[in-house]
């Protein structure tokens, strides 16, 4: 419940809001991951690059970023944080010389699976108030919407889901936005047209 005053017969709107929910239970996450991460080079963002690394073979980092959704510089910050301690090393791709495959090392992979265990503590913990099936559960849940998602634009998606609701939301007779130019969705933000000018149709 959100609030001290909540009442079974009024139930209370943020207790069904997918984004309320979601951001409470993030926030929570994350400040525990970044104090069970803030020695770790380049901390959660460092062992998240390094999750990437370990769990497949050996990538460029132009493919290691696209699929955690980091800048390529930002990874080649991280990566030399990682390479300074020896948990990573860079060597040339046989298939073209160009490009750098990441490796992990036996310290990186030593170092990863100390904090992985830490970190799952920090989810049992969050996930305190489940039953071990249920964990499973919402785990196995979380991991198909989070897999559907990065398989196509998220964003591109849910903007034509939201665009969609309002659409259906309209009155039947109110002209929509492509008939009057009166209002366009741009990046998610209302953006309203500069008026006609005065006497023209």
């Amino acid at each position: 419940m959100t609030g001290a005053t909540h009442r079974p017969d009024r139930p209370d709107p943020l207790d069904d809001d997918l984004g309320w929910m979601l951001g409470i239970v993030f926030r929570g996450y994350v400040r525990a991951a970044e104090h069970a991460l803030s020695d770790f080079p380049g901390g959660p963002r460092g062992y998240q690059l390094l999750t990437a690394a370990i769990n497949g073979p050996a990538r460029n980092q132009g493919a290691i970023a696209e699929e955690i959704g980091i800048d390529r510089t930002v990874l080649t910050y991280l990566i030399d944080d990682l390479e300074g301690p020896g948990f990573v090393a860079r060597r040339a791709d046989p298939a073209d010389r160009r490009n750098r495959l990441v490796e992990v090392t036996d310290a990186g992979r030593a170092a990863w699976e100390q904090r992985r265990l830490a970190l799952r503590r920090v989810e049992s913990h969050l996930l305190g108030a489940l039953t071990p099936t249920e964990s499973a559960t919402l785990r196995s849940l979380l991991q198909k919407v989070a897999c559907s998602a990065q398989a196509a634009d998220p964003l591109r998606d849910l903007c034509e889901v939201v665009t969609q609701v309002h659409d259906d939301a309209a009155p039947a007779e109110a002209p929509t936005s492509r008939q009057t130019g009166a209002t366009t969705v741009r990046g998610g933000r209302a953006a309203t047209p500069r008026a006609r000018r005065r006497g023209t149709g």
